[in-house]
């Protein structure tokens, strides 16, 4: 399908990839790995089309269609959430739009025998089945369903696109790119900004997409649940494995061994070779001997060892101080801003706990922890314990490092004591030895920032670490050190992450923040998502038979304390009250099955309609095109009407 032919990139003197050669098959699920730096998202744009090589070249299908989230994106969007995510159908609305002004113009025309009336009628004709193809009748359940599916509200659909953050316009760009169906996905971390019931969302749809895919993720749950093909990139080579991310690391390991073995059996050769060369150099007798393995070692080829960072990072944090046994403590604690975010919240974490906060972003897991740092204001008694001392990682930390400093002067400002004496050590213990500590902030990556965030956050003791995101651009190598480092700290972590593989072993408690309320789960993070989709699925048969275009998420929302009968004030409905609410939802869903039924009944004859006019006669007959025409509007009344009763039916 795509083959990607002796392909090299340098920037300056210095090779990204030299000769590379591989080829993408259709439906292949590609997973892209290799250190920060190492050339993937090079990668995918030379892919793309929007950068090109050194030399080489890519061969490409010329109808392929790519769809490509890149890991940074300028953004200048000014239309509502829907109008902006219609966009994925530029195309269909402009034939609808055509359709409709060929009905109009038919409709007001006599000339039905003048060519130029045969053309009209013909382009008619085309445009509709290229509509009929497109299948563009279910456009608006599809949008709903995908913005559902990655977080989105209902509410949100008519809301502008300015209202929201960066990471939530990154979410409709990738709603944009799904909707386009492209033949070709190339996605660059596309899970940085989503929760982690969106990230399932999207496995569950990449998975049973037939989709081209090559995925840059760090996230090695989400790699493992979606690729099944990795191609690692190290030193400008690629090494393609034909299974997903944890094979990969196993046949990786085995690989850098074998490579290890073979090495040090030709040092071994070539050593046994100069001995012999250098005992016998001088003896007449050896000469024809010593000669000829001279010529054996000069048609040696050394076996080299696929680099391996040795300076790897070496994260410890120091020793806890003792704190009181209860650090945390929330009592009644509520936050609003123009809304509720979670209100009454209480939860007691004891010392030693290592706990996760999670759910959907905007639910409040970073607002509380600003609660706990004292950073903004609340309602309600939150308390920290005696001796308490807190190690904060702000989900921006990186960001807010001074740019125009270098890495050793960042660390150097802020370190105290004896600690001074060893910046160097310490820095070199996180990847930044030698030269790489006279960088200028401005010139690291991400993952270099958050590296040296997290320097700043281990210059002093703490018992209490609140970790914000803490995974985010860490590579896959950096997150495993850190997760073990965490692990190993004999004081009270607080992590918010939707990272599942990264709280995996880490957490024994989950927080779970959603609908302005905290749940405490106990057990690990995937314990608390079994309970959780039990609990979806619970919901979705207590709830109405479900409809289209709406997602388990939407599902969950319809609240349990209405499916217990429960009234909003906490006391239980009367059974006058459980009748008519009984009768109501029978109704609805009664006007919903007749309104499905009359969307099916007019699909049919406008299917009968548009197979009679592609025949010579229904082509020229304006009365076909007339009754098409009001079927069309027939079949939007009625998917509105079913939409409204739905959406009615989904809130009782």
């Amino acid at each position: 399908m795509i083959s990607i032919e002796n392909l090299s990139v340098e920037f300056g003197a210095k090779p990204l990839f030299t000769d590379v050669n591989y080829v993408i098959n259709r439906h292949d699920r590609i997973a892209l790995v290799g250190k920060n730096g190492a050339g993937k998202s090079t990668m995918l744009k030379i892919i793309a089309g929007i950068q090109q090589p050194t030399s080489g070249r890519v061969g490409k299908p010329k109808d392929i269609s790519f769809g490509y989230l890149p890991q940074v994106m300028v953004l200048t969007d000014t239309l509502s959430v829907r109008q902006e995510t219609e966009k994925a159908f530029a195309d269909t609305i402009r034939l609808e739009k055509r359709l409709a002004e060929l009905n109009q113009t038919l409709a007001e025309r006599e000339d039905y025998e003048s060519e130029a009336y045969q053309e009209l009628i013909c382009e008619m004709t085309d445009v509709s089945e290229l509509l009929s193809l497109l299948n563009s009748q279910n456009r608006d359940a599809e949008i709903e369903r995908t913005l559902q599916g990655l977080g989105f509200e209902r509410t949100d659909f008519d809301r502008p696109t300015s209202e929201f953050s960066g990471g939530w316009r990154m979410r409709i760009e990738l709603a944009k790119i799904l909707l386009q169906h492209p033949d070709v996905l190339l996605l660059d971390e596309p899970t940085n900004h989503l929760d982690i019931e969106s990230i399932q969302w999207l496995e569950k749809f990449l998975a049973s997409s037939k989709t081209t895919l090559l995925l840059i993720s760090h996230d090695r749950a989400f790699l493992d649940n979606v690729t099944t093909r990795t191609i690692e990139i190290n030193c400008g080579t690629i090494y393609d494995y034909n299974v997903n991310y944890s094979k990969y690391v196993v046949l990786h390991a085995e690989r850098i061994e074998q490579q290890r073995r073979a090495y040090e059996n030709q040092q071994k050769t070539i050593q046994d070779t100069k001995d012999f060369i250098e005992r016998f150099r001088y003896k007449a007798t050896k000469s024809n001997q010593v000669q000829s393995r001279i010529k054996q070692l000069e048609k040696i080829v050394p076996i080299e060892i696929d680099e391996i960072d040795n300076s790897r990072l070496n994260l410890k944090f120091q020793p806890a101080p003792r704190s009181g046994d209860y650090p945390i403590i929330c009592n009644e604690v509520s936050k609003s801003y123009d809304r509720v975010i979670f209100s009454d919240v209480n939860l007691t974490i004891k010392r030693g706990e290592k706990v996760a906060f999670v759910g959907r972003n905007g639910e409040g897991k970073s607002t509380l922890v600003k609660c706990i740092m004292g950073q903004i204001p609340f309602e309600g008694e939150l308390k920290v314990g005696y001796g308490v001392k807190i190690g904060y990682f702000a989900q921006n930390q990186a960001q807010l490092l001074d740019e125009n400093l270098s890495v050793f002067d960042t660390i150097d400002r802020v370190a105290v004591g004896d600690i001074r004496t060893r910046i160097k050590d310490i820095l070199g213990a996180f990847m930044f030895g030698g030269e790489a500590s006279e960088k200028l902030v401005k010139v690291l990556s991400g993952g270099e920032r958050s590296r040296l965030a997290m320097i700043r956050l281990l210059l002093e003791p703490v018992n209490l670490l609140i970790l914000d995101e803490p995974t985010n651009h860490l590579d896959l190598a950096s997150k495993d050190v850190l997760k073990q480092a965490i692990k190993a700290f004999d004081g009270t972590v607080i992590i918010v992450s939707h990272d599942r593989d990264f709280l995996d072993g880490l957490v024994e408690k989950v927080y779970e923040f959603g609908g302005g309320k905290v749940r405490e789960h106990l057990g690990g993070i995937y314990q608390y998502l079994s309970e959780h989709e039990k609990e979806l699925q619970m919901s979705a048969e207590k709830a109405p038979a479900l409809t289209k275009g709406t997602t388990p998420s939407s599902n969950a929302k319809s609240s349990p304390e209405k499916e217990e009968n429960v009234a909003s004030n906490g006391s239980k409905l009367s059974f006058e009250d459980q009748k008519l609410l009984k009768q109501k939802r029978s109704k609805l869903e009664k006007q919903v099955k007749q309104a499905e039924a009359e969307i099916a009944r007019i699909e049919g004859e406008i299917a009968v309609l548009e197979e009679k006019m592609t025949t010579p006669e229904g082509c020229q007959d304006q009365k076909l095109y007339i009754e098409h025409g009001n079927l069309k509007k027939q079949l939007d009344e009625m998917t509105n009407q079913w939409m409204e009763l739905s959406e009615e039916l989904e809130c009782q």
